[in-house]
């Protein structure tokens, strides 16, 4: 067995980007980007999302896949080889190692949900009369504590158990088969909504531009929540993708393999659309209801449907993908950080990083039984809702930030050397004109972002 100072490479270029956007596309792609959509007047806020992703999105994907494949070193030790001697870059690094950790601590758990659901939906659990019952469903679910925890730990034991054969034959082989599964079971999904009788009507919703909608919600906020969905999508910012960059190697430009796992994850985002709001507008649900889209409104939708338990079935087979799909990718960003710290086998660290991933799960399970009384961001909120605050809040676009400017800066790495790196091998390049927009205005936007959003979390 390899120490843990022996570095693993992946098989092929299909398994960097498959990994890459296994990591990416999650619960965000089909639970909150079309339930955000709904809430945003539909098309308009659409081609937002599509721009700043290319303006926003790309870039700091670029930048985390060179740093990462610069230094060959997991996200906890990633800046150390590059950053100018006495700098305190490094520091940088036990955030994203503490990111990582906080991410799976609620995403696990969310991830377990999926599975109960699947369950549930299989076995006519959720063939009930009314939105009411679905409630009480999902309600009874999050107070059942014991239960989560069971959920909670086939998905991170299995995670890990999975991770432990390494990088080719465990990760590598299972995300291959499971990521082309996910696209085949949402294009036919997809394929199906487009056939009900509200799918012209969903579909200019989803796609068409509506004046005024816009103006009734307006363009600024619309605009303000296209920019947080597009950055938070790829979830850079806490080395998550960086350590997939450290993998790959150097035949093709990290710009053109960016551009790639945006495409990847920007369809899927799409095709979820395509999936859900033919099917709203159908029967009649209202494609703004926020969270509760995925698990009350949905199978509602399900239960009025022919053959209504099979799609519901497949959807949320899909879902368990789509969350276990990006467990496992963190979990392979925290085994690298432990590993090369302590310079264990990729089993033992396994066997040592899963029970401590398991019981940081515990506070997020208990949040909404034992500990309900703990609502830290006021009224209804949990300690999920505190984790949840702290990594889409701060950790990702603090993390961002930290990035464009580490790349860009001479105090940091700086524009030659990241530009050297981002450009070796074959496809699109960083171009000299990019200079002024990378350096200067993207890290601007960055903090806005990260400003406007937690003044609107927090007032």
């Amino acid at each position: 067995m390899a120490d843990g100072n022996e570095r693993e490479g992946l098989n092929s270029r299909l398994g960097f980007l498959l990994l890459s956007a296994g990591c990416a596309i999650g619960l965000g792609n089909v639970w909150k980007f079309p339930y955000i959509v709904g809430q945003n007047g539909g098309g308009f806020f659409v081609l937002l999302y599509v721009f700043f992703l290319v303006v926003l999105g790309i870039p700091v994907l670029t930048m985390e896949f060179s740093i990462g494949r610069a230094s060959r070193r997991s996200p906890l030790m990633m800046f150390r080889p590059l950053d100018p001697e006495g700098s305190l870059w490094h520091l940088r690094g036990w955030l994203c190692m503490a990111g990582c950790f906080l991410l799976m601590s609620f995403y696990a758990v969310v991830a377990g949900w999926m599975l109960y659901y699947l369950g549930m939906e299989l076995t006519g659990g959720l063939s009930v009369s009314g939105v009411s019952q679905l409630w009480d469903v999902f309600d009874g679910m999050v107070a059942d504590w014991r239960l989560l925890l069971g959920l909670t730990a086939v998905v991170v034991f299995g995670g890990f158990l999975i991770c432990s054969f390494g990088l080719e034959k465990g990760l590598e082989r299972v995300m291959k088969p499971m990521m082309l599964l996910m696209l085949l079971i949402l294009v036919c999904l997809s394929v199906y909504c487009l056939t009900l009788d509200g799918a012209s009507s969903g579909i200019d919703f989803y796609l068409g531009v509506h004046p005024d909608v816009v103006n009734d919600i307006g363009a600024w906020n619309i605009c303000v929540a296209a920019m947080g969905q597009a950055f938070f999508t790829l979830s850079v910012g806490i080395g998550s993708m960086a350590i997939f960059g450290s993998y790959v190697d150097k035949r093709h430009t990290l710009l053109g393999e960016a551009s790639r796992v945006a495409l990847i994850d920007t369809l899927i985002a799409i095709m979820a659309g395509l999936l859900i709001f033919p099917a709203c507008f159908t029967y009649g649900v209202d494609v703004g209801s926020g969270p509760p889209l995925i698990f009350i409104t949905l199978p509602s939708v399900f239960n009025q449907m022919p053959g209504g338990q099979v799609f519901g079935a497949f959807f949320f087979l899909f879902m368990c993908l789509a969350a276990f799909s990006t467990c496992l990718t963190l979990f392979e960003a925290q085994i690298s950080c432990v590993r090369e710290r302590l310079g264990c086998s990729r089993r033992k660290v396994c066997a040592m990083v899963a029970p401590l991933m398991f019981l940081l799960t515990i506070p997020c399970i208990l949040g909404y039984s034992i500990l309900n009384g703990f609502q830290p961001l006021g009224p209804g909120t949990s300690v999920q809702d505190l984790e949840d605050f702290v990594v889409s809040y701060l950790l990702l676009p603090g993390g961002a930030l930290v990035f464009a400017v580490f790349c860009t800066s001479r105090y940091g790495w700086g524009w030659k050397r990241f530009r050297q790196e981002a450009n070796t091998g074959k496809g699109p390049r960083i171009q000299p004109w990019m200079r002024i927009y990378l350096t200067y205005l993207l890290p601007l936007i960055i903090a806005v972002l990260l400003v406007t959003g937690l003044v609107g979390r927090l007032t």
